[in-house]
């Protein structure tokens, strides 16, 4: 028998008891809002999302270049600080999914385009363990 099939048969036999199947779960509240150019007259345009919560007061941008044929752009609030654009403040701060109202605003050359009201809902978790049958 060789070493590696040797190492295989001891891990087998010296593994731990398996323990109940737990589920690690995630619930994430986000909104998609866009805007486009309907005719396609404008060409490559920058479109300018500004999202402001109710409660904090706190303003939230993110700005989308818009490539000529594409005509418009959907964007995701609150969009991950791990994307290379991501909804943030005048500081540099990630916007979160806090439970709450919104408003945003898109402004394409300093006009508004369009714009809106959202609720972002308050969410929870449940971790459900599943108990393996005893023999």
């Amino acid at each position: 028998m060789s070493s590696l099939a040797a190492l295989l048969v001891v891990l087998l036999l010296c593994s731990p008891s398996a323990k109940a199947q737990t589920w690690m779960v995630s619930t994430d509240p986000f909104v998609k809002i866009g805007v486009a150019d309907k005719f396609g007259q404008l060409g490559a345009y920058k479109a300018k999302f500004t999202v402001t919560s109710q409660s904090s007061g706190k303003t939230y941008t993110l700005v989308k270049s818009v490539q000529n044929g594409q005509n418009g752009v959907d964007v995701i609030f609150p969009s991950p600080a791990t994307e290379a654009d991501f909804f943030q403040t005048d500081n540099g701060i990630a916007a979160n999914g806090a439970p709450g109202e919104y408003t945003w605003v898109c402004e394409v050359s300093g006009k508004r385009a369009g714009g809106g009201r959202f609720s972002l809902p308050a969410v929870s978790n449940d971790v459900t363990v599943v108990e393996r049958a005893k023999k």
